[in-house]
């Protein structure tokens, strides 16, 4: 029998960011940066300007840059996290300690500590001090912002070449702070398959997986501001109850009560309903596909037979 494994923990994406950079800019707007004490060499990536160039400096402005969140300091100077996979933020008192392995860095100002920690032994998370908005381009992937632009723009951009509509959501080139979670839950909401090309949608599927676009995200940054309220966000996650179909893998689509199915690639996987979504097909998954060959299910209750074999064999179809 094929057991799911446990799902794969995406980067925090344009809802999450959003409410993170409000959090924080509540607590350090106008408050003197002290120290930046890092805990793991690698997480910097710049040498010039200096880190030891912002201590003193006050917090004037935050920013999201994609999925970096960017603290802006006197002098032009900009502190730019990108949180990567594991990495979060923590709110702590002043002077706070970073424990190796967990704690990456903790930028301590006059109000409190903000503390940045990663799980995990695959450190990504990364840390760059840039000078002015030049500085500040140069990390910046040029992915249209989808809650500043209009169907037309959109458009433009979505089919400017013919990607399956998974990848072309989650290209930080294309579009802005979309990433694994929000995309599943974007594409069930506009009743599109995650592999459908983008060169091949009608001019009305591209205008329903517009507005499914703005109102995920705007649903979602909502409804994280609420939960979080005047305190920290300190459960950011990819897997929040109340999702139509991210990380709910074999559980009932709340549209139709089929069981939602995965496509599994690399460390991601993509969550989708086969019935609202890819016309009752069930979509090649790349490892079991590979594995089974011929043998690959082509509906769910093929591949619930599958999966129900008692002596972990595999049926052929029928």
């Amino acid at each position: 029998m094929f057991t799911a494994l446990l799902p794969h923990q995406p980067v925090p994406e344009l809802p999450d960011i959003v409410v993170y950079i409000e959090a924080i800019e509540k607590r350090i707007l106008d408050q003197q940066l002290e120290q930046v004490r890092i805990a793991s060499p690698f997480l910097l990536r710049t040498a010039n300007p200096p880190l030891a160039s912002v201590h003193g400096k006050n917090a004037v402005s935050l920013r999201r840059l994609g999925k970096r969140i960017c603290i802006g300091l006197d002098g032009g100077l900009w502190l730019v996290f990108h949180l990567m996979i594991a990495g979060r933020l923590h709110w702590k008192k002043r002077g706070a300690k970073v424990s190796p392995p967990r704690g990456l860095a903790a930028f301590d100002f006059s109000s409190g500590t903000l503390l940045w920690t990663e799980a995990g032994s695959r450190k990504r998370a990364s840390l760059h001090l840039v000078a002015g908005e030049d500085g500040l381009n140069a990390l910046d992937p040029g992915g249209l912002e989808v809650l500043e632009t209009d169907l037309a723009r959109f458009a433009q951009v979505l089919t400017s070449s013919n990607h399956t509509l998974k990848r072309a959501l989650t290209d930080p080139r294309l579009f802005s702070g979309i990433g694994n979670a929000y995309s599943d839950e974007i594409l069930f909401e506009a009743k599109l398959s995650p592999l459908a090309l983008t060169q091949k949608l009608k001019p009305e599927e591209i205008e329903r997986l517009f507005q499914a676009v703005q109102h995920n995200l705007l649903e979602w940054t909502n409804r994280l501001r609420r939960e979080s309220a005047d305190n920290f966000p300190e459960k950011v996650t990819a897997f929040r109850e109340g999702m139509a179909v991210h990380g709910r893998y074999k559980r009932p689509c709340p549209r139709c009560g089929a069981k939602v199915q995965r496509i599994r690639y690399a460390s991601n996987e993509t969550n989708y309903c086969p019935t609202c979504q890819t016309g009752g097909k069930l979509l090649a998954d790349r490892s079991l596909s590979r594995l089974l060959r011929e043998d690959w299910p082509r509906t769910p209750e093929e591949l619930e037979m599958l999966t129900r074999d008692p002596n972990g064999t595999t049926a052929g179809r029928t």
